[in-house]
């Protein structure tokens, strides 16, 4: 079953403000990691449980891939993935947390 593509706007600015970052050193590279991000996310349109369950939270609904050093944080719903942040790998999810549970109940 392939599932609906969804974005939030939170995952949005993530990737926007990765590209910006990157772009400053190299634009051919912040361009070639944000299309590796939407091409990632199509792949699990057909398989939505190729991610692992994010250790930080308990629920196996909330899964992420890695994309280079990013972690691709999204929710799979009953016909729809829903991608909720991207972060980098070094950081904590504490300053995403929020945005994350507060699509959870949507």
């Amino acid at each position: 079953m392939a599932f609906k593509l969804e974005w939030s706007e939170e995952a949005l600015e993530d990737i926007e403000s990765i590209a910006t970052y990157i772009e400053k050193d190299s634009p051919i590279y912040a361009k070639s990691v944000v299309s590796k991000f939407f091409e990632k996310a199509e792949i699990l349109q057909e398989f939505s449980e190729l991610g692992r369950k994010v250790p930080e939270f308990d629920d196996i609904t909330i899964r992420e891939i890695f994309i280079y050093s990013y972690r691709l944080i999204y929710q799979v719903r009953e016909e729809k993935i829903l991608f909720v942040a991207v972060v980098h790998g070094k950081r904590l999810l504490e300053n995403h947390q929020q945005s994350i549970t507060k699509h959870k109940n949507e």
